[in-house]
């Protein structure tokens, strides 16, 4: 995660929201990461590890949008988070996909499945968003690959996460991965969209 950028102009940018984490939990992950076999990474190995600044729990893809959407979305994102209960998260599993690797989350109380059916809701009303078919799931991506792995980790031990923030983030593909950057972010703490 980069520090707040500015979005201007008549182009389109590629956007999600998301939850951001803490610190410690963000240390434990990237201590676990650099736990996984060693030397598997693009192009010569099996699978990349989700570089720190990157790790995040999706709330809502929304893909290519005009860049003047965004302080609309912001608002809606800041609007959401303001309702939210306390959002606990404790690790359940990991789990693969055809291209990623993830550390699937409980969510104590459903409050961060609320807040996300809240901003999907919102979105969709804005004509931003067409929710998936699929339920909400919250999970980190920790690992991309062109081939599964079928890594068996055992668990970073994050214990009760509780996210620091929700943000839009805007991903600028790059040839060694995507990078992505807070365009805004509303913080738990001071219950503020800043940015």
């Amino acid at each position: 995660m980069s520090s707040a950028a500015s979005v201007g102009g008549d182009g389109s940018v590629r956007l999600f929201c998301a939850l951001t984490l803490p610190a410690e939990a963000l240390d434990r992950l990237e201590a676990w990461q650099t736990a996984l076999p060693a030397g598997h990474s693009f192009p010569e190995g099996r699978f990349r590890r989700v570089p720190r600044e990157n790790l995040h729990v999706t709330l809502a893809f929304l893909g290519s949008r005009p860049a003047a959407e965004v302080g609309a979305i912001a608002a809606e994102l800041a609007a959401a988070a303001a309702g939210a209960g306390p959002i606990v998260l404790h690790e359940l599993r990991y789990r693969e996909t055809r291209s990623v690797g993830m550390v699937v989350f409980g969510d104590d109380d459903d409050a961060a499945g609320e807040l996300a059916r809240d901003l999907h809701g919102r979105l969709e009303q804005l004509g931003v968003y067409e929710p998936e078919r699929r339920p909400w799931l919250p999970h980190v991506t920790v690992v991309r690959f062109r081939e599964r792995p079928r890594l068996s980790p055992s668990l970073p031990g994050l214990g009760a996460v509780a996210p620091s923030g929700a943000a839009v983030y805007m991903s600028r593909l790059r040839p060694t991965g995507a990078e992505y950057v807070v365009v805004q972010e509303y913080d738990f703490e001071t219950r503020e969209l800043g940015g």
